[in-house]
């Protein structure tokens, strides 16, 4: 009888076959069936399976009480860990569906809040799955053949599979299932190609022969990270299944969805299938994000990525489990190893590429609303802004400013001035932001709307089944849809928008609707009856319908069908967009999406869509940001305010307080409510906005330099708590604050009414930013004060944190004094560094057009007086006092930072009054305040030049 294994198992199993990095090959015949998961179990399991016999004997006997007995085999499995075998959504299933399937079928008490809850009908211990028939050394791993003899349950069921195993690297392991006789769709993303195997990997690998199963472990503490014989794998034309154990409950990622960050397993179903819908709890959002994070106890941390386009869901249950169900392509997994968090998403991102580094302006403060009437009155918002002295590094248009909702157009009454508008932005350093739709207008007198005529003649758009245009509607009307798989797309895009620039020269685009988002389900004619557009199998996708609210599923593309490329429409769009940019502008692109795919970030930002004027639409973009940053999108931010709904005072005022931490900070309102900018508000309102976006300005360098280490090496820019204290479990569920990089922890009010807030301070010495005064926490919940005008911000010990007097735009920023904030830790360290360009060019960092600044804190314990150069002293000779030393050490430099002079050294922390500061050995005025606060002011020193500063 063939068994799947119970969820904890951490040793081999009799009969598996263990893969060494190193070594022979191992056979089939080696990887015999495993013993049933219950063997060698101890008394209690025994005993669970005594009485599990025991009741089936005395139901038998006394006739029992009503209903249909149930088998022994299926009375064992604990609730739990009940994988599910008729997971097809709005349907009853009944005793006579599951067993028609070969399952077990239990009723258990119904769910509650909507959920799916226990499955009544679920895999008995001796399902049938695949086998592994055998399993070749290759030169990166092996290569193995799986074979089902007896068919599952869905159509075109696919007997032998081909399994490829690489070792690509010691933290990295690839596995790949797929058909081992037809080729399927594959992912169209350019992923690392190994060159050698990993030779000290830090996972050892089993496997299960009969039924085929993989077991991966962490070598240094034998915890199981997957463990995949615990239900069948199945592999039909179109219903790809396989599930997993889960060392702990402790899971991020799998987006895009509204939620708390760390994601519930209590029978909770994640759907990815990219679509327009204001963000919603339970429902599929706008992009597909097939990769999730997970804590193991001790504070390791591993990482999932199945390389899937196809709509699929991710089922979780207590067990803890996971089950991956897709519907197209093939099972190509990608497991990071980590150890830690931040190890987990770097490595993750090898594979998908790092972020593109941002424009500086892309950083500062954004402005928009669906609703200017006219160029005039976006005009008016500006200047109002400028008057008050609020920094703006950019103004946005929604549709507004179209003539009839088309792209490329520009509505000639009320948006004639656009030009002139983005004329004086341009004079004032500031930028110009227009929206773009997928969706080309198809109603038009023909000859009058080039971009459709030109893009009917070139055939680039999505086609039906009968090879004519899809028709959908959105907002100019009746549109077809952009192919963006296909390359002769991209130059038809850029030429569109080379033509609207030389009228309009916008220096950013915002693409939107881009899931595709589509008023019809499917086009004005319907869709084809075909299991492209009615599967066997549907995920539950909003609508219970894979082209609800979008295009059909059976459209043609240049690559394949748009089955297969939905969830990808926003990424290849994006890759368009950048393109284009970067031909038209010469100069680094600054594109917000709407749909976004793993890549992402290497072409877009995001924005988390359409939400709400709600206070607890302004929490929940603290886990979306946080999950995006996990998936590699650094770029990422709400609608500040909310966009739907009227806003509050109170409310726009404290969302700007967190919205000015978003790493991408845009105020976005919509048509017929009340306008939100910060000069409607009343002065002292107006007044705690302009501070906060003071603030985000002082701390630009800062910023700046965290995006750099992004697109450098994948570092996260807004990371939440646990990546820094990975061994608190108190970190793990905390998504109402977060830190940006390493060091500044941000603990925003999201409640109305109140002048505190509770946050948790791990443990360590932080600091007010403000201030400089210490804070010495144990690692616990703290109540802070929290006026309306007030943000609570705290700084890590040992950070040196770059930060520069604050313009109102970036550009002007740029070009005043910096100021570096020292927080000492309780050894009187502190470490820092700062990466400085021109703030717009392409590839800075790769043609070394930058410079580059390492900043140190050492404390050193006797006097270089005792010991005059080239002496021969002891330490035991030198005069009893402390040195400390803060060092400026240049490790690359461009003509950039002769610009730029450092003014102001602020050191927290410094515990003892000093005598006496010298800078690069001459003495300096200096003040200290009583809360250990050392300042030296009027340094005038070169960005360029390397120097110290000793107080003592």
């Amino acid at each position: 009888m063939k068994s799947y294994q119970k969820l904890t198992t951490a040793v081999p199993q009799p009969g598996a076959c263990h893969v060494e990095e190193e070594g022979a090959t191992p056979t089939p015949a080696g990887c015999g069936k495993l013993a049933p998961w219950w063997v060698g179990s101890g008394l209690l399991v025994a005993a669970v399976l005594l009485s599990a016999i025991t009741v089936w004997v005395l139901r038998q006997v006394s006739g029992g009480w009503p209903g249909p007995a149930v088998p022994p085999k299926c009375l064992l499995v604990p609730e739990s860990h009940r994988f599910d075998c008729y997971p097809e959504h709005h349907v009853v299933v009944t005793q006579e569906l599951c067993e028609s399937r070969g399952c077990c079928f239990i009723e258990s008490s119904p769910p509650v809040g909507g959920k799916r809850g226990v499955p009544w009908c679920f895999y008995p211990p001796d399902f049938p799955s695949y086998t592994l028939e055998s399993l070749n050394q290759t030169a990166l791993g092996m290569v193995g053949l799986l074979v089902r003899r007896k068919k599952a349950y869905y159509p075109r069921d696919i007997e032998r599979l081909r399994l490829d195993v690489e070792f690509e690297t010691d933290t990295r392991l690839h596995i790949k299932i797929t058909d081992a006789a037809s080729p399927r769709y594959e992912v169209p993303l350019e992923v690392p190609r190994a060159m050698k195997r990993a030779e000290k990997p830090i996972y050892s690998l089993d496997f299960s022969r009969d039924p085929f199963g993989v077991l991966l472990r962490r070598r240094a503490t034998g915890t199981v990270l997957l463990n995949t014989t615990v239900a069948p794998l199945i592999f039909a034309d179109q219903f790809l299944q396989i599930a997993t154990s889960l060392p702990s409950r402790f899971l991020y990622g799998l987006g895009e969805h509204r939620g708390t960050l760390l994601h519930s397993l209590d029978w909770n179903t994640l759907t990815l299938w990219a679509r327009d819908i204001s963000p919603t709890e339970s429902f599929n959002l706008y992009g597909a994000h097939p990769f999730y994070l997970l804590m193991e106890e001790g504070g390791d941390a591993h990482g999932v990525f199945l390389l899937n386009s196809n709509a699929m869901e991710v089922a979780l249950q207590p067990a803890p489990g996971l089950t991956w169900r897709t519907i197209g392509g093939v099972l190509d997994f990608y497991i990071f190893l980590g150890p830690d968090p931040n190890m987990v998403i770097q490595q993750y991102q090898q594979v998908i590429g790092f972020p593109a580094m941002p424009p500086l302006w892309a950083l500062g403060f954004h402005l928009c609303r669906w609703g200017y009437k006219s160029s005039n009155e976006t005009w008016q918002t500006v200047r109002a802004m400028r008057n008050y002295q609020i920094p703006q590094d950019a103004q946005w248009n929604d549709i507004d400013y179209m003539d009839g909702y088309r792209d490329f157009t520009l509505d000639p009454q009320n948006f004639a001035s656009l030009p002139s508008l983005v004329e004086d932005l341009h004079k004032h350093r500031q930028r110009y932001v227009m929206i773009l739709d997928p969706g080309i207008s198809s109603n038009n007198p023909h000859g009058s709307y080039w971009p459709f005529d030109e893009g009917l003649r070139r055939g680039l758009f999505l086609n039906t089944t009968q090879g004519q245009p899809l028709i959908g509607q959105v907002w100019p009307g009746f549109t077809a849809f952009a192919d963006f798989s296909n390359p002769d797309t991209y130059q038809w895009w850029l030429e569109n928008l080379q033509r609207f620039h030389a009228h309009v020269p916008f220096d950013g685009l915002w693409i939107d609707m881009n899931e595709p988002s589509n008023f019809m389900d499917g086009s004005e004619d319907g869709c084809p009856t075909g299991e492209l557009d009615s599967p066997p199998y549907t995920p539950a996708v909003l609508g219970d319908s894979l082209f609800a609210k979008t295009v059909c599923a059976s459209a043609k593309q240049k690559t394949s069908v748009h089955y297969n490329l939905h969830n990808l429409y926003g990424l290849m769009e994006a890759k368009a967009t950048a393109s284009a940019l970067i031909q038209i502008q010469g100069k680094r692109p600054f594109i917000i999406s709407r749909s976004t795919f793993p890549s992402q970030g290497r072409y877009s930002g995001h924005w988390l869509g359409d939400n709400r004027s709600q206070w607890k639409d302004m929490y929940y973009s603290i886990p979306g940001l946080l999950s995006f940053s996990l998936f590699g999108i650094p770029l990422v931010g709400a609608d500040i305010c909310g966009f739907s709904g009227s806003t509050s005072e109170e409310l726009c005022t404290r969302w700007m307080q967190l919205g000015a931490f978003y790493p991408f900070a845009r105020n976005h309102n919509t048509q017929n409510e009340k306008a939100q900018d910060p000069t409607v508000f009343s002065p002292a309102a107006r007044t705690a906005m302009k501070d906060v976006l003071l603030t985000r300005y002082s701390l630009l360098p800062f910023l700046y330099t965290l995006f750099h280490r992004a697109h450098l090496q994948g570092d996260t820019v807004a990371r939440p708590l646990f990546f820094e204290f990975p061994w608190d479990t108190a970190t793990l569920g905390l998504d109402r604050q977060f830190l940006w990089g390493w060091s500044l922890l941000v603990t925003p009010v999201l409640e109305p009414g109140v002048d505190s807030v509770t946050g948790y301070v791990p443990r360590g010495v932080w600091y007010d930013f403000y201030t400089g005064s210490s804070l010495n926490s144990s690692g616990e919940m703290l109540k802070m004060s929290a006026p309306l005008e007030h943000l609570n911000l705290h700084v890590r010990e040992g950070a040196i944190l770059p930060t520069q007097k604050p313009g109102t735009t970036s550009e002007a920023t740029r070009r005043n004094p910096l100021r570096l904030i020292v927080a000492l830790s309780s050894s009187a360290t502190a470490w820092g560094d700062l990466f400085w360009d021109d703030g717009e060019s392409l590839d800075t960092f790769e043609r070394g057009s930058y410079s580059y600044l390492v900043f140190n804190v050492t404390q050193v314990g006797c006097s270089e007086e005792g010991r005059g150069e080239g002496s021969s002293a002891t330490l035991s000779s030198c005069h009893p006092v402390l040195q400390n030393i803060f060092t400026s050490t240049v490790l690359h430099a461009s003509s950039e930072a002769t610009e730029v002079i450092i003014g102001t050294l602020s050191i927290f922390g410094v515990r003892q009054p000093p005598s006496k500061v010298l800078l690069n050995g001459q003495e300096k005025p200096f003040s200290y305040l009583d809360n250990q606060v050392l300042t030296v002011d009027d340094l005038g020193l070169s960005l360029s030049q390397g120097f110290t500063l000793q107080w003592l």
